[in-house]
């Protein structure tokens, strides 16, 4: 028998994850919301992998209770992640999830989605069993670029839509100055928050890749307007003006 992996957090996109390392033959121990993580961890002391699928808002209270045993097994596949929010966990494989998962649908594959760290071979076959492509990175640099490009369509795509609505194909063919606008606000905070500069027509280039990967894709999900809140509240820490942004809450109020 394979190894146990762990699942914190049972949603849509956990669920597919669980599905492709069944597959593969690892017995899955589902970690739901209400239970003690270190109590699981008594019980699951060494598993092939900790995989954890709850959303961006839960991720740091998980994090701060993750036990010990298991601080070197973590997968991770949240949107609007950044180097400094795993920092304590050098051993963490990281994925960009670039497929979707909805409520009585199955996923969608827009892109083959990046990964890097120690547990990118598994994520690759465990959904390889479900042709889901999965792209290992060569270093740091790449995941940095990527966990960038990620945030800039998330956001870019979400916070332009609460103008726009309709599809991320219209929003570039009809709306191209609002996104542009919004995407260099989104790049000039990725910047400020990790300390870095990239090239923003690569990263613009990039996120055009994924529009034609699903130009359908519905540019505003439910957590839009939290997106932008967050993004102006993470610019007012910095010290900074994303005016764009700052212009586009003041329409909504």
């Amino acid at each position: 028998m394979k190894q146990p992996i762990v699942i914190i957090g049972v949603g849509e996109m956990g669920g597919v994850f669980a599905r492709g390392f069944l597959r593969l033959g690892h017995p899955v121990y589902p970690v739901t919301r209400g239970q003690n993580l270190a109590q699981a961890a008594g019980e699951i002391p060494d598993p092939e992998a900790v995989l954890v699928a709850v959303g961006e808002k839960d991720l740091p209270e998980v994090l701060e209770q993750l036990p010990e045993a298991w601080q070197d097994k973590v997968i991770l596949l949240q949107n609007e992640l950044l180097p400094a929010d795993f920092a304590q966990l050098p051993e963490a494989t990281v994925i960009s999830v670039w497929f979707e998962k909805k409520p009585g649908m199955d996923f969608k594959v827009i892109i083959p989605s990046p990964c890097f760290g120690p547990r990118c071979a598994l994520l690759r076959d465990a959904l390889g069993k479900l042709d889901i492509p999965v792209r290992i990175l060569g270093d740091e640099d790449q995941l940095l670029f990527e966990l960038v490009l990620k945030n800039l369509y998330i956001l870019t795509t979400n916070i332009a839509g609460l103008k726009t609505g309709g599809t991320v194909g219209e929003l570039w063919a009809e709306h191209r100055d609002i996104a542009r606008d919004v995407a260099e606000d989104v790049i000039r905070l990725q910047e400020t928050l990790t300390g870095r500069s990239f090239d923003h027509e690569a990263l613009i280039a990039a996120m055009l890749q994924a529009f034609e990967g699903d130009p359908g894709h519905k540019c505003m999900g439910r957590s839009a307007p939290a997106r932008l809140e967050r993004a102006l509240d993470h610019a007012e820490q910095q010290n900074m003006e994303l005016p764009t942004l700052a212009q586009l809450a003041a329409e909504m109020h």
